[in-house]
């Protein structure tokens, strides 16, 4: 009677095993296979998010081809349109940024200037330009804005938190150390307020982040940097505005713009995530 039983646990254990592995064989020939890359392409890259720097551990995703947007997909993707004769321009939308760090940015940025050498057109279209994606967007050869939508360029800040006060109020003492003026990361609970060091440290990044930004936005668009930075100060822009200032090219709808790209008609776009999964040329 055991031995029955045994034997019809392991037949279930061995049909569960073989259905499970047939599921994510069929799972990998319906999705895995890269897609097929129209000739004349145009290669939609949305850019957004966190940027994040890694994709998460899915193994059912990985066979289904599901990526997450990286940092370094963005950067491949460019690398390989650069030389694949089938992509004949790159358009970029920032989608909308919730705050990734200044240094991600500026890689996928460095790496759409590099897709730039190889003649290729490449355009930027902004649903909303805050800092971030305006930023992004200038290198491109021409940048669109949305007609509905500010290009709230407005310079860069630093915002601290100091909780000493609230601390001495519920009668806690923070049991922290620090070895220098400019280790700051102790002083959100020990300061009530910006140190001497702390404010000068803050204040040196911003500026050197600041002088970045401009500088690349003043080579993008073919202005002084003094004219950037006045640009700045008046900022955010009305669509319009953004237009008179030489800050945007054009201000279109998505739609508009798209047919703009297309032309003839015979030009076909390629979603970003789909090209990801796309071989080295």
């Amino acid at each position: 009677m055991a031995k029955r039983r045994f034997a019809v646990l392991f037949t279930v254990l061995g049909l569960a095993v073989f259905l499970s592995m047939a599921g994510f064989a069929l799972l990998y020939i319906a999705f895995g296979r890269a897609p097929n890359v129209p000739s004349d392409a145009t290669l939609v890259l949305r850019v957004g998010g966190d940027l994040a720097e890694m994709v998460p551990a899915d193994v059912v995703g990985y066979l289904r081809g599901d990526r997450t947007p990286t940092v370094r997909s963005f950067v491949e993707s460019l690398r390989k349109a650069k030389v694949d004769s089938r992509i004949r321009a790159v358009l970029v939308k920032p989608t909308g940024f919730s705050s990734p760090y200044w240094g991600k940015v500026q890689e996928v940025r460095d790496a759409m200037l590099d897709f730039k050498k190889s003649g290729k057109p490449l355009y930027a279209y902004l649903e909303y330009g805050g800092d971030r994606e305006y930023y992004l967007a200038t290198a491109a050869d021409k940048v669109y804005l949305m007609p509905s939508t500010s290009l709230d360029l407005v310079g860069v800040a630093t915002y601290e938190l100091f909780l000493k006060g609230t601390l001495d109020k519920m009668g806690a003492a923070p049991d922290l150390h620090r070895i220098g003026d400019y280790k700051t990361a102790v002083n959100t609970f020990t300061q009530s307020g910006y140190t001497a060091a702390h404010k000068e440290m803050d204040e040196a990044l911003n500026r050197d982040l600041f002088n970045q930004i401009v500088g690349g936005i003043a080579a993008a668009r073919k202005k002084d940097e003094a004219e950037i930075r006045q640009l700045i100060d008046q900022g955010p822009f009305l669509p319009e505005e953004a237009l008179r200032a030489g800050l945007v090219d054009d201000v279109q709808y998505e739609d508009q713009v798209d047919s703009k790209l297309k032309g003839d008609g015979d030009s076909r776009q390629i979603d970003g995530d789909d090209y990801a999964r796309v071989s080295d040329t």
